[in-house]
């Protein structure tokens, strides 16, 4: 006969999206015994730094972090992009884009190592056991029956039965690699190279009003406690403050677009050579250092599962699936796809019959994904580098954003953290809606590269949304104004393209990129 199972859930990964499940889990049934598996003795600094207005509710309403957050990471307030022109020298030359007052709704710029380790504290005083430093070496899924992991811990190798295993290993995605459900996003090619620098200059110095006379017309605000984006033709890069003084930066390009540079130094030095072609970045990182060893980079960053859950197993976060840095997007995904994993496991201890909770999550899972790409990012790029494009684009996302994302949340809880965005077929019209304003913007991004007026306006103008809130009539406005400089475009220009549009651009025949690897200076 066989025997019990050693634990009724493993989670593989002790970062953020495993000790939330695990947290979660145990808070709402004491009664589960729950192993954590985490490969390192101590959590490292990761990217993914700045939450949205989705994963702070997340982490303050469903984990309770809202007094430790505020305690101990920087409250973030909304995002602003800079653009520059070939003629553009300095910082106070550049065009900038972003909201004009702080945020309302709670969000954070993070040390994730802190956090990570805050979140896996809290799930091991409930009662979580933990298994560290440990390395998976085999996984062994029986939908319906008993999972099983191979592990090696302190030199020596044992064997370990669930009912359910939860992947939470990030990148890594052992189920779905082990199970060759991993499905690379080929239509969007983009590398990313980063690190965490010291002695940045300061957005809000006193200098920079003394260089450009309208720096604080209209502008009620931080620029330095922003996610901050230096946008070029093919890329963009983040710039986030952290708690320590440091600053996290890092460049994300599309392949087929801009060029990362020739394989000769080392990832550091070259992320500062490719930064210093923006005048913004040059001046913010005139006398900055990266720090030695915390150099990363990585290509191909998209992918999904073709599997996201089944009868005793769930995969969360990015081991289940990544799309894009670009809006911090995601956080959020691990908000959804761990509360559609505790809910899972949870209605299976209940006694439920799970089969059409695990179709609908993956049916769900595997929509978002898709129109997520293709509402938001498929050939963004085309047109990101573009002030007067992008200033369209930041309305309609953003409102859009808040209007059906966000607020229903808030209203509604954590039931509707279960349903993806795009999941269903209510919000089949605003994905439609969104994937064609953001196809045409790229197709007129393509139309002006070919004209030569790409980036015209990328010099000497400063942006300033109402910040955003809940009010929905100030919503409903940003949302109008930004159909209406859209529709602009189009009749001014944009009906070049309308019979016959431009192919994205392809591949430069000698562009050579770097080793795929995570890789350190």
């Amino acid at each position: 006969m066989e025997s019990g199972p050693d634990y009724d859930v493993i989670v593989i990964g002790g970062a953020l999206t495993g000790a939330a499940t695990a947290f979660l889990l145990k808070r709402r049934d004491p009664t589960l015994r729950i192993l954590v598996v985490e490969k390192t003795p101590s959590f490292k600094r990761r990217v993914g730094e700045a939450t949205t207005e989705v994963s702070g509710w997340f982490l303050t309403r469903m984990l309770g972090l809202g007094g430790f957050l505020t305690r101990t990471q920087i409250p973030k307030n909304g995002l602003r992009f800079w653009f520059a022109h070939a003629q553009n020298h300095s910082l106070a030359e550049c065009s900038e884009l972003g909201g004009s007052y702080l945020s309302t709704v709670p969000a954070f710029l993070l040390d994730r190592s802190a956090v990570d380790a805050e979140i896996l504290d809290r799930a091991v005083a409930l009662g979580v056991d933990i298994l560290r430093p440990a390395r998976v070496v085999e996984t062994t899924l029986a939908p319906g029956g008993m999972q099983t992991l191979r592990v090696e811990h302190l030199q020596a190798e044992k064997t370990l039965r669930a009912r359910w295993i939860v992947d939470a290993s990030g990148v890594k995605a052992e189920l779905a690699r082990a199970n060759d459900w991993i499905e690379p996003n080929a239509a969007h090619p983009t590398l990313a190279a980063w690190s965490r620098w010291r002695t940045t200059r300061d957005w809000d110095a006193l200098d920079h009003a003394e260089a450009a006379p309208d720096w604080n017309t209209g502008f009620q605000g931080l620029r330095g406690t922003a996610t901050n984006h230096f946008a070029g033709d093919g890329w963009w890069a983040w710039w986030i403050q952290l708690r320590s003084g440091e600053v996290s930066i890092g460049a994300v390009i599309d392949q087929r677009s801009a060029t990362w540079p020739s394989p000769a130094g080392t990832v550091g030095e070259k992320l500062r050579g490719f930064l210093s072609q923006h005048p913004a970045a040059r001046e913010m990182l005139k006398d900055a250092e990266f720090l030695e060893g915390d150099v990363h980079f990585r290509r191909n960053l998209p992918y999904s599962s073709h599997q996201y859950a089944g009868d005793g197993f769930v995969l969360a976060g990015d081991a289940s699936a990544f799309l894009d840095p670009l809006y911090s997007p995601g956080m959020d995904w691990i908000a959804y796809t761990v509360a559609s994993a505790v809910h899972l496991i949870l209605q299976w201890r209940s006694g439920e019959n799970i089969s059409p909770l695990v179709d609908s999550m993956n049916s769900h899972l595997t929509t978002s994904y898709t129109r997520q790409f293709e509402a938001l990012y498929r050939d963004k790029y085309d047109y990101i580098g573009d002030h007067s494009l992008m200033r369209a684009a930041f309305r309609l996302d953003i409102a859009s954003y808040y209007l059906f994302v966000v607020l229903p949340i808030y209203k509604s809880g954590e039931s509707k953290l279960r349903i993806p965005p795009f999941a269903t077929w209510h919000s089949t019209p605003f994905f439609h809606l969104m994937r064609l304003y953001n196809s045409r913007l790229a197709a007129i991004g393509r139309e002006r590269r070919r004209r030569g007026t790409f980036g015209t306006t990328n010099t000497h103008r400063r942006d300033l949304v109402p910040g955003f809130n809940f009010r929905i009539p100030q919503l409903l406005k940003t949302f109008l104004h930004g159909l209406g400089i859209w529709l602009g475009l189009e009749l001014r220009e944009g009906w070049r393209t309308w019979l016959a549009p431009l192919p994205r651009r392809a591949p430069a025949s000698d562009r050579q990129m770097p080793d795929p690897s995570p890789a350190a200076s």
